[in-house]
């Protein structure tokens, strides 16, 4: 998954409010930061492979330590503890709930990826394989992310009148490159998939925190 990864962020935010909303969207993409970086230093791997499967060219036939589920486990952990920087109250729900938001990236992977992630035995992977058949994939992406979207307007309401706008704006737009991505061009190489994504996930990031401050939600 690219977009859908984003629903959980958007849905996690009522129940740790302190937390920013930029946060949970670095969080859902944590396992993929890592990944990019351990594809840009030559760890893990990947091949590019146009029609690889109908929603991905991606064939990710080596990441043991971002996409194992115990690699997975471990790295959610981590990121979770983040959130002891923002939440003075009730810390532990805030801390559980963005290592949970993290950890839902592995879970939507095994949803949509062919058998690619490892479980205790790294010989053994898996995967439902959804990406076999994009006009099953695209929808639940964006699915996904509108449910998300819709959680987070309700449970977090905005304080401004632009503000529901805007995040109905940005919503729109995520859906305009996950459609994009789905039937655009397959990356260049393994680098430049790698790059992209990281771009990618800074550029959402900030776009998030600017939706969360133009609705006046940082106030918690």
């Amino acid at each position: 998954m690219f977009i859908g990864h984003y629903g959980p962020a958007f849905a996690a935010k009522p129940l740790a409010r302190p937390v920013p909303l930029w946060l949970f969207f670095v969080a859902v993409q944590w396992m993929d930061v890592c990944w990019s970086a351990l594809v840009l230093a030559g760890v893990e791997k990947v091949r590019i492979v146009p029609g690889f499967t109908q929603g991905s060219a991606l064939d990710l036939y080596f990441m043991p330590y971002t996409h194992s589920i115990l690699g997975a486990g471990a790295l959610s952990l981590v990121f979770g503890l983040t959130a002891l920087f923002f939440a003075r109250e009730r810390r532990l729900l805030a801390v559980t709930v963005l290592a949970a938001a993290s950890f839902s990236h592995w879970l939507l992977d095994y949803v949509v990826h062919v058998p690619d992630l490892p479980l205790l035995d790294p010989s053994v992977k898996v995967g439902l394989g959804l990406w076999r058949w994009v006009w099953i994939s695209l929808p639940l992406e964006l699915v996904t992310l509108l449910a998300g979207a819709i959680v987070y307007a309700r449970g977090v309401p905005s304080r401004t009148r632009f503000g529901d706008t805007a995040l109905w704006l940005f919503v729109a737009a995520m859906a305009a490159v996950e459609v994009y991505g789905a039937f655009g061009p397959a990356p260049e190489s393994p680098a430049a998939e790698a790059h992209t994504a990281l771009v990618a996930y800074g550029l959402l990031a900030l776009l998030a925190g600017l939706v969360d401050w133009g609705r006046g939600t940082l106030r918690g």
